[in-house]
């Protein structure tokens, strides 16, 4: 079982990468919008901030199982 400070190491990263992805997603919408652009910049700071936050969790499970399987092989053997 990997160590809690993985685990919080884990969610702070999928938190900042969301933060940075609605970021992007904003500035991408305000870079290509004209005129009044409320939703559009909403829209793409939420799917900008969903999908960043979705692909670091997606490789930070995948680092913590890595963990995981690793702590017990060297526990075994």
């Amino acid at each position: 079982m990997p160590t809690r400070t993985a685990y919080l190491l884990a969610f702070t990263s999928v938190v900042i990468a969301g933060l940075f992805g609605g970021v992007i997603g904003y500035g991408l919408a305000d870079v290509g919008c004209t005129g009044d652009c409320e939703g559009a910049k909403l829209l793409g700071t939420v799917i900008g901030s969903t999908i960043a936050a979705g692909g670091v969790g997606i490789v930070a499970v995948l680092v913590l199982r890595a963990m995981a399987e690793w702590r017990v092989k060297t526990h075994r053997g």
